[in-house]
């Protein structure tokens, strides 16, 4: 009777391990194994939509990733209003998301908060990253972008068309920066503008001026304005999301160029404002549509490594300037010189500097060293 007890106590101990085994095991199976019409992803915009640029951009990401793998998506726009962010991203986080993706630095706290309170739930941060020393954040997958290599080129271009005769150039080899808010990724863009610049010309001088957010588009054409009657900077690029618009704006009213961002913005304007449209030479182009959907596709097969953060730029064909009309209509020395610093950085031949882990002192000394 004893041996029959004890034969009756061990299946069931067999039974619940078995049991327990098979709930680790589905609640560890892989993306791969679920078909993607029943995944969801979720894009929490810290923002808005609509600056024909940086979440314009990752919005059709979101849209690539619906159309082509036929994932369910929903895009939240929170606003500037930061107080809103956290609530927004736990809300998202209550739902039944496979994959929630945030971007930019203004995240990174609470991204951190909300998902170590959410270890189930997974996460794409892009445009930052996170601290994963000591295995932290393991349901978290972090993609920053080269942006230094992207405004190298822009700065290049700059730098030739300042010193041209094209029409809206003048004598002085002074060129503008308008950035959102002081930050090491906005001065990421500004120290590869800079060293492009000077790559090009030492003489060139670069104009700086931020703009506090990246909201006001009125400050941002302020800014460049001023840039234009004061310091006679002929050609302005604006790394400030929907108050880049400003930026625009100022070289159409000022009879300058311009140099948009994130997206061809020449071609955003060329049925709108077709004058302006020809006065946005060129982009700087970071791929975040090609960016998110990669991540995405990576993660239904396996191969995203999460609770970790990689880099991405001109190798990888994220980062470029926009090659449309408008450009190719500029004078071939200026076209040339950009092409031979593309594959001057894509062969490691040059080394931009970042402001990413750079001493504010040292970025301060590299804006001073090109101040008109």
């Amino acid at each position: 009777m004893k041996k029959r007890k004890g034969m009756i106590g061990l299946l069931i101990i067999i039974s619940i391990i078995s049991l327990f085994g098979c709930a680790a095991k589905d609640k560890e199976s892989s993306m791969e194994e679920k078909d993607t019409k029943d995944m969801k992803v979720a894009f929490l915009c810290n923002g808005t939509l609509g600056d024909g640029s940086f979440f314009d951009d990752a919005a059709d990401g979101i849209e690539k990733i619906h159309n082509e793998l036929g994932i369910e998506t929903k895009i939240v726009e929170s606003g500037y209003d930061k107080a809103k962010w956290q609530p927004a991203l736990e809300d998202l986080s209550d739902g039944d998301y496979d994959i929630i993706i945030v971007g930019t630095w203004d995240m990174v706290e609470i991204l951190e908060t909300v998902a170590e309170q959410n270890p189930d739930q997974k996460y794409i941060l892009f445009d930052s990253s996170m601290d994963y020393e000591d295995g932290k954040f393991p349901n978290v997958y972090s993609v920053e972008y080269r942006y230094n290599e992207g405004s190298f080129l822009a700065g290049v271009l700059a730098a030739k068309v300042t010193s041209s005769s094209m029409e809206y150039a003048n004598p002085e080899k002074v060129i503008g920066f308008v950035g959102g808010i002081e930050s090491p990724v906005i001065n990421d863009f500004l120290v590869g503008y800079i060293e492009g610049a000077q790559y090009v010309d030492t003489d060139v001088k670069v104009a700086v001026s931020y703009i506090g957010d990246f909201s006001n588009s009125t400050k941002g054409k302020e800014m460049a304005a001023a840039q234009y009657n004061g310091q006679q900077a002929d050609i302005f690029m604006g790394a400030a999301g929907q108050a880049g618009l400003g930026v625009l704006d100022a070289a159409k009213e000022c009879g300058a160029y311009a140099i948009g961002m994130s997206s061809d913005q020449s071609a955003m304007y060329k049925e709108l404002d077709p004058l302006k449209s020809k006065l946005i030479l060129s982009s700087q182009l970071t791929a975040l549509d090609i960016s998110l959907y990669n991540s995405v596709e990576r993660a239904i097969k396996g191969e995203l490594p999460w609770g970790s953060a990689e880099s991405q730029g001109i190798k990888e064909d994220v980062i470029q300037l926009a090659d449309n009309e408008v450009y190719q209509s500029m004078p071939d020395d200026v076209k040339e010189a950009v092409k031979a610093a593309l594959e001057d950085v894509k062969s490691d031949k040059i080394t931009v500097s970042t402001a990413i882990g750079m001493e504010n002192a040292e970025v301060q000394k590299k804006i001073e060293s090109a101040a008109p």
